[in-house]
């Protein structure tokens, strides 16, 4: 990396580093961790079954030994461990207006990297394209936060399509205990779905679909030449015909149905945000359905 493109990049990490604090101090306070409180649990006790206590805490096999109900009792464990699985394919760079997905994408790690760490949550990092590219192991706090952030503003994606399935195998392998993992990408791949049913078995997976306005909507502006960033496949596409415009969108909303319903079918929410609009409202609603959901 030269020295122009890296004091850009410092840059954009201090002005994340500012708008990360003024955001989550204003908007979450607190969202973040109750739209995930109970996540972690740790077994503390067996004991007597008491007016009030739940049914479905009751422990059958001890009850059935002592011939009267006993219950088994967790406590919340204190802290979380929050995993961010980043597709940096080359379809990340992509962006019509002044931002990219990736700038995008480090935004949304650094809001919600801080709002765990300020509740003493660990956070850790995973780049992938068709391959894991970049790993940073947990940790937390302000320092921790912006290195990822210019981890995945700086980096230089070595593959040049997209494996979701290799990210979530390779988490299986860092991850040991059950986490909380957000899967940001533009889901532009096949054949994961089976590993992501084996991965939310073990974690709570909340995929976010990063899109950009021009990927729903064509503008209209004649005969226009559309390049797939992953796969160099190019179509000319006639914009100005009304009805190519309306299959155009047709087909990304179709898209979205399908992959909000195959995510929910693994009791996993589905988040999707258009990187040309703000998306702090949009998390900070996210979370409180999901809260109140919980």
């Amino acid at each position: 990396m030269n020295a122009s493109i890296d004091k850009e990049i410092l840059k954009k990490v201090e002005l994340i580093r500012i708008m990360t604090r003024q955001r989550v101090t204003s908007i979450f306070a607190g969202e973040f961790e109750s739209a995930f409180k109970g996540m972690g649990l740790e077994f503390e006790e067996v004991r007597e079954y008491q007016p009030g206590d739940e049914i479905r805490s009751i422990d059958w096999n001890v009850t059935a030994r002592a011939g009267y109900p006993h219950i088994k009792r967790y406590r919340e464990e204190r802290e979380l461990s929050i995993y961010f699985l980043v597709d940096v394919s080359p379809s990340s760079r992509f962006g019509s207006g002044d931002k990219t997905r990736a700038e995008i994408a480090a935004e949304i790690v650094s809001v919600l990297s801080f709002s765990a760490s300020r509740n003493n949550d660990r956070t850790s990092l995973l780049l992938f394209s068709n391959e894991t590219e970049l790993f940073i192991p947990p940790g937390r706090g302000m320092t921790h936060t912006m290195h990822m952030v210019r981890e995945l503003l700086s980096h230089k994606a070595e593959g040049h399509t997209t494996s979701i399935a290799s990210s979530l195998e390779y988490l299986g392998r860092v991850a040991n205990r059950r986490s909380i993992v957000f899967l940001l990408s533009d889901f532009y791949d096949q054949g994961f779905w089976d590993q992501f049913k084996v991965s939310s078995r073990k974690h709570e997976i909340v995929p976010i679909y990063l899109y950009d306005p021009v990927e729903r909507s064509l503008p209209r502006a004649g005969m226009i030449s559309l390049t797939d960033s992953e796969t160099g496949r190019t179509r000319i596409i006639d914009t100005s015909d009304k009805n190519v415009r309306k299959d155009y969108e047709k087909r990304f909303d179709e898209r979205l149905i399908t992959l909000k319903k195959e995510f929910h079918k693994y009791n996993s929410d589905f988040l999707s945000l258009d990187i040309s609009e703000e998306y702090i409202n949009k998390l900070s609603r996210f979370f409180s359905e999901r809260e109140g959901k919980r």
